[in-house]
C-alpha cells in the first residue's frame, strides 16, 4: 500500500474514467473538449465534466477524478465570488454535472495574468523570450525572467477557437474595431475579471498559494447582464504555484511548485513540439501522479478534504441515471 492512500483511490480507479458523457435519449447534445452538454427546451443546459484531459488544443487522455474535482472546485469558486457578479449555475445534481441557465456567450476569452510565464502560443513567456515586447496591447520592459512576477496584473484577450482549432490572441483595439464588443462592453468583462481575479488570489494566498494566471468566459442573460460562464478557478482554467517554495525556487531559476495542468504541458513539452509532431502515449504513473495534483489543488484551495462519489455503479452509469430526469 501506498503510503499516500489517494494514490491507492486512484490506482484502483485508472479504468473507470468518464470519457463519453452522450447519452442519446437526452436533448440538443454538443460535446467539447472536456465537457459534454445538453440544451434543454425550456433555455436550461446540462454540462457534464468529463475526465478528458486536454493539453495544446487536443484531448490527450483521461485522468481519474477530474471532472469531479473541476466540477466541485468550480462550485466553490462560484459560491466564492457571488457578490462579484452573477454566474450560470441553477444546480449541482451529480459532482460532475452542473445545471445552468443558457447564455449569449461573448466570443472572447478575458485571460489575466500576473506572472511571465506559459508554454502554449497564447502565452506571454514564449513570445516575450522570442524577443517580443509588445503583446496583446501591453508593452513589456526588457530584463524579466521566466516565471517573474510582472510589474501589474494584465489581461491578454483570445478569440475562441472551434475545436481542434487554436485560440487567437487579440489586442482590446483589435476587439472594438472588429465589432467583437463594444468598448464600454469590453471595459465591463475586463474590470469583472480583475475583481475575480483579485478576489481569487486573495483567497488562494491565504492557503499557501499564488494565482499566477486564469480564464474567464462571459456571457449575457436574457436581461442584457453579464454572468459569469463555464469554470472558474479550476486547474484546467488556471495555473496555480505553491507560494512557500516560490521565491527560493525563482532566485534558482528552477520551475515553480504547480499544482495545475502545467505538470502535463511540460511532461509533453519535454518529449516533442506538441504542434508539429504526436504526443506519445501518457504513461499510467503519470496519469495517476497527475490526478493527485488536481485532488491536492481542491483540497488546498477549498480547504476540504476530496471524498469520490460513493456509488457502486462506474461513474459513466452514474450519471446516466441522475440525468434522467431531464429526459
Amino acid at each position: 500500500m501506498s503510503a499516500d492512500p489517494y494514490l491507492d483511490m486512484i490506482a484502483s480507479q485508472i479504468d473507470d474514467v468518464l470519457v463519453d458523457a452522450h447519452f442519446p435519449e437526452l436533448p440538443g447534445y454538443y460535446g467539447g473538449k472536456v465537457r459534454d452538454n445538453y440544451d434543454l427546451a425550456d433555455g436550461r443546459r446540462i454540462t457534464v465534466a468529463t475526465d478528458r484531459q486536454s493539453a495544446f488544443d487536443q484531448v490527450l487522455t483521461a485522468v481519474p477524478f477530474k471532472g469531479q474535482v473541476l466540477t466541485e472546485t468550480a462550485r466553490f469558486w462560484f459560491d466564492a465570488t457571488a457578490d462579484l457578479i452573477p454566474n450560470h449555475v441553477l444546480e449541482y445534481p451529480d459532482p460532475n454535472v452542473m445545471v445552468v441557465k443558457k447564455l449569449n456567450m461573448l466570443p472572447i476569452e478575458i485571460v489575466v495574468r500576473s506572472y511571465l510565464t506559459g508554454s502554449t502560443s497564447t502565452s506571454i513567456w514564449p513570445m516575450y523570450k522570442a524577443g517580443q515586447r509588445t503583446m496583446y496591447g501591453v508593452e513589456f520592459p526588457d530584463g524579466l525572467r521566466h516565471n517573474e512576477k510582472l510589474p501589474r496584473t494584465i489581461i491578454t484577450p483570445t478569440t475562441k477557437a472551434a475545436q481542434g482549432e487554436h485560440d487567437t490572441p487579440v489586442t482590446p483595439d483589435e476587439i472594438v474595431d472588429r465589432g467583437l464588443l463594444s468598448r464600454d462592453l469590453l471595459d465591463a468583462v475586463s474590470e469583472a475579471a480583475l475583481a475575480l481575479f483579485d478576489r481569487g488570489q486573495h483567497i488562494a494566498a491565504q492557503n499557501g498559494l499564488i494565482l499566477v494566471d486564469t480564464k474567464y468566459e462571459f456571457g449575457m442573460d436574457e436581461m442584457g447582464r453579464i454572468v459569469l460562464a463555464d469554470e472558474i478557478h479550476t486547474p484546467d482554467s488556471s495555473r496555480f504555484w505553491k507560494s512557500a517554495s516560490y521565491p527560493a525556487r525563482f532566485e534558482a531559476g528552477e520551475a515553480p511548485d504547480s499544482l495545475d495542468k502545467e505538470f502535463l504541458r511540460l511532461w509533453i513539452a519535454d518529449r516533442c513540439d506538441p504542434y508539429r509532431e504526436k504526443i506519445p502515449d501518457i504513461p499510467r504513473d503519470t496519469l495517476i501522479e497527475f490526478s493527485r495534483r488536481y485532488i491536492a489543488l481542491y483540497e488546498t484551495v477549498t480547504g476540504q478534504s476530496f471524498q469520490p462519489a460513493q456509488t457502486a455503479a462506474p461513474v459513466r452509469e452514474r450519471v446516466r441515471a441522475i440525468l434522467q430526469k431531464f429526459t
